[in-house]
């Protein structure tokens, strides 16, 4: 098996965007505003370009106190993403939040890599990033979708448990079918990612059931932690049922 990598050039990088051409297209045909898409896609740009530069000082580094800052900013920075669906109980809910992006996406993403990989140092960086990346923001997707739904579901008047796992049972979905589609519909991006590279198949299965099941383990640790935290925040509803 040819391990070659083939390296894409900036110009033929540019026909990437001619599906996003189209997709602009549409949404302005279809009088809908193109301003969050144009401004996601800029911010997709900068953030990939720069962290493709410090990715590559990082793995060179090998630094135990840079791989921690960087796991740092990871949990912080997505903690505060996850409270964009309640903007108005973001700083009421931050530190839950943060709690439970901690627990769910740092113990999976100890396990997988003490208990699976046995990494060796412990923060090797080429591991530790990509992987806390992924424990990381499956927990923050599954936080915020269940903070979406309990607040939703608060301000119909449903009782707090019923809201909870009505919530929790939300915030799951995405991964279920992600779980349910992995290896008959979709190809994941680590396994996509290995398999271009030149590794085996054989191989690349492994890891990604290791990457899956850290996704699940994050997905219900920290919604549930999260939902469980914020208990004290729905015995006052007029608190957490604010209008805008």
């Amino acid at each position: 098996m040819n391990n070659a990598v083939q390296v894409i050039s900036f110009s033929h990088l540019a026909f990437a965007f001619i599906p996003v051409l189209v997709a602009l297209a549409i949404l302005l045909q279809w009088r809908l505003p193109i301003k969050n898409g144009l401004y996601a896609l800029s911010r997709m740009l900068i953030q990939l370009l720069l962290i493709g530069y410090f990715l590559s000082y990082i793995f060179e580094s090998h630094s135990a106190g840079i791989v921690v800052g960087v796991l740092l900013i990871m949990v912080i920075a997505s903690s505060w993403i996850a409270l964009g669906a309640v903007p108005d109980q973001r700083w009421k809910m931050y530190k839950y939040a943060l709690a439970a992006v901690i627990l769910g996406g740092g113990f999976t993403l100890f396990i997988m890599s003490v208990g699976v990989l046995g990494l060796d140092p412990w923060y090797n960086p080429q591991y530790m990033v990509p992987l806390a990346g992924m424990a990381f923001a499956n927990a923050m997707n599954s936080v915020s979708l269940s903070a979406e739904r309990l607040h939703a579901e608060m301000r119909r008047g449903e009782d707090y448990l019923i809201a909870r796992r009505i919530a929790l049972k939300a915030s799951l979905i995405p991964i279920i079918n992600a779980l349910f589609a992995v290896g008959l519909v979709s190809l994941p991006g680590m396994m996509t990612g290995q398999i271009l590279s030149g590794v085996s198949p054989f191989i690349a299965v492994r890891y990604q059931i290791m990457i899956m099941c850290m996704m699940f383990g994050s997905s219900v640790i920290s919604a549930a932690f999260f939902l469980s935290l914020i208990k004290p925040l729905m015995s006052t509803k007029p608190v957490m049922l604010n209008k805008n």
